[in-house]
């Protein structure tokens, strides 16, 4: 008896394991926020310069999340999405979280928390963006191949930009994404808390970051 070979579906990457390790990465970041300083003196003018930059780059990730998910939300891994942010970078969901990651550092004052938040970001969203790919290929096939030959994988390329007339959106994703986003603005009155008790010798510095 003849049995037909069945190729199985290509199975969507599972962003457990991205979550635990981002999830390990927030505490890490929280307990050098409490229990350091910066180098620069805080309410120096180089301090609130760089924690400003910081975040612009907090706002730029909050708003850049929002603008992808008008795309995306609800579609993922349906439909290919090659429009909007899409057209520049295959990954812009990823990409403005790791702008973002880079600005809480630069909030809390600090290049090299900056550096460190950014570049662990982006390892696990380039580890993350990689398996996803090899999901997108399995299951839209020439049509992603060309997709992704003519779009970069991570850093975005303004110049490739390209909009389509109407879209439909899903807005309990939208909804959701601006709650997650709200976190990362949180972030700025807290740190201006820990910076107000570390002055008035509530917090222990153990050590400083540059």
């Amino acid at each position: 008896m003849a049995y037909a070979s069945l190729k199985s579906a290509p199975k969507a990457f599972d962003q457990h394991k991205r979550l635990i390790v981002v999830q390990v990465a927030a505490v890490l970041a929280i307990v050098l926020l409490l229990f350091s300083k910066p180098f620069l003196s805080e309410g120096s003018n180089g301090h609130e310069l760089v924690e400003m930059i910081g975040f612009s780059l907090v706002l730029a990730c909050f708003l850049g999340r929002l603008w992808s998910i008008l795309y995306v939300g609800g579609k993922k891994n349906n439909e290919l999405i090659m429009a909007g942010p899409f057209s520049m970078t295959q990954n812009p969901l990823y990409f403005f979280s790791t702008v973002g990651a880079a600005g809480i550092g630069l909030m809390f004052g600090s290049v090299l928390a900056a550096a460190t938040l950014g570049l662990a970001s982006f390892l696990v969203f380039r580890f993350t963006a990689r398996k996803e790919a090899e999901f997108l290929l399995g299951k839209f096939g020439a049509a992603y191949a060309a997709y992704a030959e003519r779009t970069p994988r991570f850093w975005p390329n303004p110049t490739l930009y390209r909009d389509q007339d109407e879209w439909l959106f899903s807005t309990s994703a939208l909804k959701s994404t601006f709650r997650d986003g709200l976190y990362f603005l949180a972030l700025f009155p807290l740190i201006e808390t820990v910076e107000h008790f570390r002055t008035i010798g509530m917090l222990p510095t153990l050590f400083t970051v540059y």
